[in-house]
């Protein structure tokens, strides 16, 4: 069971705290995460434009005047590729990237990526994320006096101050812990869990 230092916004060590094996300290996968990564890329893409084809234009139920007689080309309906306002021929159809993943899945790679931040000593926990009031400027230096500059704060119940000074820092991103992934903890060097993040966390992935 892994014991860690429990640290004030001011970088002094309050208490230690043991971590669950299970969670924070599980066998790193990589291949878990690349798969996770991938599918959560892919879900951010943007579908590829839709025509709608003769079928799916509306209108175009009876027929646009008589077979024979009017010396133009026969015509069974007005929504023909060929005519204004009807449908197209071989468009795009509206491809989408979305896929699924199984939860066990995505629960493992995340097991996975934070036993990674903690054996590589990029993890650290807080007491509380808290500060005087909400401005970058100390959002900032609170980091900086933490060693974390770049880095992915998670909180347990997030607030508008802190969201308020976080988010015009270009090199670190506040996140609630219920919209923790694996993508957002790869993508920054080192990871913040205050101690409610941490219980949810724990609670979640038991």
């Amino acid at each position: 069971m892994p014991t860690v230092e429990v640290y004030n916004m001011a970088g002094v060590k309050v208490k230690d705290i043991d971590l669950s094996d299970k969670v924070f300290a599980g066998e790193v996968k990589p291949y878990l995460l690349h798969d996770v990564v991938v599918w959560q890329l892919a879900n951010r893409r943007a579908a590829t434009a839709k025509t709608k084809t003769r079928r799916e234009v509306s209108g175009g139920g009876a027929k646009p005047f008589k077979q024979k007689g009017t010396g133009r080309a026969r015509a069974g309906s007005n929504r023909s590729p060929l005519w204004r306002h009807g449908g197209v021929s071989f468009g795009p159809n509206g491809r989408t990237y979305n896929s699924k993943l199984p939860k066990k899945v995505r629960e493992q790679a995340l097991r996975s990526a934070l036993s990674m931040k903690l054996s590589e000593n990029v993890m650290k926990v807080v007491e509380t994320v808290t500060l005087e009031s909400p401005k970058t400027k100390l959002y900032a230096n609170a980091l900086g006096t933490l060693g974390m500059e770049n880095t992915l704060v998670v909180m347990g119940n997030m607030n508008t101050d802190m969201s308020l000074a976080s988010r015009n820092h270009k090199s670190s991103k506040m996140l609630d812990v219920r919209g923790l992934n694996v993508y957002d903890i790869l993508k920054y060097k080192g990871l913040i869990l205050d101690l409610e993040a941490v219980q949810y966390i724990e609670e979640r992935l038991k």
